[in-house]
């Protein structure tokens, strides 16, 4: 065993151990514990899983990759996840915490109609999933390069410990053993950024002073035949940066495993409180990820160029054998870098690797490689479980209860929760194994689907009392639909040949027209429709307004 393996093992088994440990205490019995940990949860808490359910693997593992290799345009992750989550904390999350339902489906079934409630249901289940495929393929890709396990039996660890956490206490457990995940992650992630930052420029504040090494950066890429670091615009066009930032945003709005957080807290001052920590939390990563990708990258070209294919630094060989780097075998020296397979390039490096590989990359020691690997499970398994939560309850709570058995109780209602959950699991395993896109790809997936289908249901139901339920139903049919059938259709998924964007429209930015069109449906379906009743506009008044107004005398 190699000292990274020893190390990553150290790290694992300490941080699993404290995760099981959290989750065996915090166990509970009832649904109102499960669903939503008994509207109890402290609000530094609270922002803390936030946090950590909202920087998933992509965040960790795959952003500062993507930012590597798109340059500037790969900030459409940093503006589209960030911007949407204020746009959440500000916009959605007090109005919904003031419902106080279990999940989103419940309110746009109350506010809307059965029909709503159970669309709904079923895209909370495909959007979770989509979402928890990239969870499970990091936890895999972690577990193959620092455990030398195969990324089959590595999916399967991972998705059994979150199983058994997320199972023993529901949200309860999985809050608390957020909070732990997130001080794992954000750890694992700044030490090496700060020790990168201190050693390539003598000043140890990663967010300041990445800006040195730009013009070396873009020096070696031009040399290299890749895109300049900095300049807009070469990997997207216009239109798409666009449209990606703004179907991650409004995507952020729509996730519902974010927005049953803020039914965790005791009070709606609590969940607004909530956000500002969680905000805080989340500001710490993703102010750092463009300088660790910078850093990475630089560090990367400057190991590889112009060095023969039988020298190249050991972390090469090391990641190879995952098959998430090759080397041409046709080529002698290193004169070309690319992350796309298809490119020819001499040596290929996978955007998921990035941040995994970085301190290998500089040359850092051991221990803090084995604690960045846990860091990247944190990570991976943070968000899953809130995921699976999402679809537990959207199973047990919004179909079952609803539809199959209304007289179930709380055990048994728990227990299709737990074996909707196992369901779930079970799936995403497989699909984790063989993804169709890098883990934050497969994530603006899941956004885009939320976008084309929660974000516009929840906003209309909100601020607009003449929305109706024929009008949000046929909004958000369309608008999924629409969205997946482009996804699918641009993708090499299911046997299918990926064909060419449209206009320039990649699938990550498609679900800001599927969310446009599901808005122009509902308004339109809406006005052609009778008026929602009465006591449905004085449910929406109840939601806009936290406290009762006060008439002056006189009017």
């Amino acid at each position: 065993m190699s000292d990274i393996q020893l190390w990553t093992t150290v790290f694992i088994v300490l941080t699993f151990g404290i995760y099981m440990t959290i989750a065996w205490r915090s166990r509970v019995k009832e649904t109102e514990g499960f669903y939503v940990a008994g509207h109890g949860v402290p609000t530094i808490a609270n922002g803390a899983a936030i946090g950590a359910d909202w920087m998933s693997a992509a965040s960790f593992i795959s952003m500062a990759g993507l930012i590597a290799f798109l340059g500037y345009d790969g900030s459409v992750y940093l503006m589209g996840w960030t911007g949407g989550y204020v746009l959440l904390a500000l916009l959605l999350a007090p109005y919904l915490r003031k419902w106080g339902k279990y999940t989103v489906p419940e309110f746009v079934g109350d506010r809307y109609s059965e029909l709503v409630r159970t669309i709904s249901a079923v895209a909370a289940v495909i959007v979770s999933f989509t979402y928890v495929v990239g969870q499970m393929n990091g936890g895999g890709i972690v577990f193959s390069r620092f455990l030398g396990i195969d990324v089959t039996y590595g999916v399967m660890i991972a998705a059994v410990v979150i199983f058994v956490y997320a199972v023993l206490g529901g949200m309860k457990s999985i809050t608390y053993t957020q909070v732990a995940q997130y001080t794992v992650l954000i750890i694992a992630y700044l030490i090496p950024a700060v020790a990168v930052a201190q050693t390539m420029t003598g000043l140890p504040i990663p967010q300041v002073s990445f800006g040195q090494i730009l013009g070396e950066l873009n020096a070696l890429s031009t040399e290299l035949g890749m895109q300049v670091f900095t300049d807009p615009f070469t990997s997207r066009p216009m239109v798409d940066v666009f449209l990606v930032t703004l179907a991650l945003m409004i995507g952020t709005a729509g996730l519902p495993h974010v927005i049953i957080r803020f039914y965790t807290t005791k009070t709606v001052r609590g969940s607004r409180y909530s956000a500002f920590w969680a905000l805080f939390f989340i500001a710490l990563l993703y102010t750092t990820a463009p300088a660790v990708g910078a850093f990475t990258k630089l560090n990367l070209l400057r190991g590889v160029n112009g060095t023969p294919t039988d020298q190249l630094p050991n972390w090469v060989q090391s990641w190879a054998q995952t098959g998430l780097v090759s080397v041409n075998e046709n080529a002698d020296v290193v004169n070309s870098v690319s992350n796309d397979p298809a490119a020819g390039a001499d040596l290929t490096v996978n955007n998921d690797i990035l941040v995994l590989a970085s301190p290998e990359i500089a040359g850092l020691p051991a221990p803090i490689v084995g604690l960045v690997a846990a860091g990247g499970m944190a990570a991976a398994m943070s968000t899953a479980a809130g995921l699976l939560l999402v679809i537990s309850s959207s199973v047990s709570h919004d179909i079952y209860f609803r539809y199959v058995r209304s007289t179930a109780g709380d055990h048994e209602r728990l227990l299709v929760g737990r074996i909707a959950m196992a369901a779930a699991i079970l799936v995403a395993v497989i699909a984790g194994i063989n993804p169709p896109a890098f883990v934050a790809q497969v994530v603006a997936f899941a956004f885009g689907m939320a976008a084309s289908s929660f974000f516009p249901a929840i906003v209309l139901g909100i601020f607009w009392k003449r929305c109706n339920g024929i009008g949000a139903a046929a909004g958000m049919i369309v608008g999924l639909t629409f969205t997946i059938t482009y996804m699918l259709y641009t993708l090499e998924v299911f046997g299918l040949a990926a064909h060419d964007h449209i206009l320039g429209v990649s699938p990550e930015g498609i679900g800001a027209v599927g969310a446009l069109v599901n808005a122009v449906v509902a308004i339109v379906v809406s006005l052609m429709t009778p008026p929602p009743a009465r006591h449905i506009s004085e449910m929406v008044e109840g939601i806009r307004y936290p406290a009762p107004r006060r008439v002056p005398s006189g009017e």
